[in-house]
């Protein structure tokens, strides 16, 4: 029998020791480290009345209810300060197209925004817009206008000024249908910041700028041919920087192009379809919406509307070529915008015309996504933003 001084010594730290397995063993909870923020655009189609948020646990995949926190009508892209806590979004504010600058405050469950201010675009509405990497300069692409534009920010993030606006020269490619003409569709940088890229639809070409950031300047530069009928939309540089993937919403296609960095040229060397021809002749509408490349370098993900799905490709190490894995249901309708987590664990898919917003885990190893059965109301989401790009 032990003496009353053995378990006066050992009581305490039995006792330690039980608390501390029972610490490692209880169920966690929702912990704020595991969550990030996601910021949803939308159209200007009813229930929408602005830009939402929501949280998204990264250790499960669950997303809470998305809440209103601007209102603006139709602020169908969004846009992250890659330096300051700043979101900004094109839209239209009192009638008039517009880009606006909202400063964040809180983060997760108190989130919101601040109203900064408005600089009218002055060509329509745009359809996209780009922060670059030195917070300096914004770009939006004019779908219905055409062209493209270039807005100065100031010091503490707000907008500056509009300082162009270039239009683009109609298509004269006869694949295309009469009535589409100049459609800049997206808006972006080269890793180097040296470089912007504006795809256009009508001219089936990606149309290439020198870039002054400083200055919110770009000189025209030259093209990235699309094949013909294709109708180039979004696109994205692998995270190497000497690939990019150009996704066609016409033909339902991506077309993979060696980047030279230094000459700012892009050359295309294989064209792959995001579904098969005959999966498409019963579908009414359909149209590609929305590419990502996956964190790790190693996936292509790419949407398919009408057809409501999402295409996974692996990429070869060695060339950047695409070979397909598969396509999976995003449990919603016409998803026409979509996004990987910073971690790369889990895909959201949003269904513009079902109102959801689905996660999907990304297997790190295939790069086939499987459903969480995570599904949330999203009124007319058409843009899922986690961060700076």
């Amino acid at each position: 029998m032990m003496s009353s001084h053995v378990l006066d010594f050992l009581l305490p730290v039995l006792f330690a020791g039980m608390v501390s397995v029972a610490s490692a063993v209880e169920p966690a909870g929702t912990i704020e480290s595991d969550l990030v923020d996601v910021w949803l655009g939308t159209s200007s189609s009813k229930p929408s009345k602005g830009i939402y948020h929501c949280t998204l646990n990264t250790a499960n995949g669950k997303l809470s209810e998305p809440t209103l926190v601007a209102e603006i009508s139709g602020p169908g892209f969004l846009a992250i300060h890659p330096k300051l806590p700043r979101l900004y979004a094109v839209g239209s504010l009192d009638g008039k197209p517009c880009i606006a600058a909202y400063a964040i405050s809180g983060k997760l469950e108190t989130a919101s925004l601040e109203f900064l201010n408005q600089v009218e675009i002055g060509d329509g509405g745009a359809t996209h817009l780009s922060v670059d990497p030195t917070g300096h300069t914004i770009l939006t692409a004019q779908y219905g206008g055409g062209s493209t534009g270039v807005f100065s920010l100031n010091a503490d993030g707000s907008l500056k000024e509009r300082t162009q606006l270039i239009k683009h020269v109609d298509g004269s490619d006869p694949s295309i249908p009469a009535d589409v003409k100049s459609h800049a569709h997206w808006a972006g940088f080269s890793p180097d910041n040296r470089f912007a890229f504006v795809p256009d639809l009508g001219l089936n070409k990606v149309v290439i700028y020198k870039l002054d950031p400083a200055a919110s300047n770009i000189t025209p530069h030259g093209f990235g041919p699309i094949a013909p009928g294709g109708g180039p939309r979004h696109m994205k540089f692998h995270s190497n920087g000497k690939w990019i993937y150009v996704l066609h919403e016409l033909d339902l296609k991506v077309t993979v192009f060696d980047y030279d960095a230094q000459a700012g040229k892009m050359t295309a060397k294989q064209t792959i379809e995001t579904v098969p021809r005959a999966d498409l002749a019963k579908e009414k509408a359909k149209s590609c919406s929305e590419i990502r490349v996956h964190p790790s370098g190693n996936f292509v993900y790419a949407a398919n509307r009408g057809h409501d799905t999402i295409t996974a490709f692996r990429v070869n190490p060695e060339t950047g070529e695409l070979s397909f894995i598969e396509r999976e249901n995003v449990r919603g309708a016409t998803p026409r915008n979509f996004n990987l987590d910073p971690t790369g664990k889990w895909l959201l898919a949003a269904g513009q015309d079902s109102h959801t917003l689905a996660s999907f885990e990304v297997d790190q190893g295939t790069g086939e996504l499987t459903y969480n059965s995570s599904i949330v109301h999203a009124p007319s989401c058409i843009c899922v933003l986690f961060g700076p790009e």
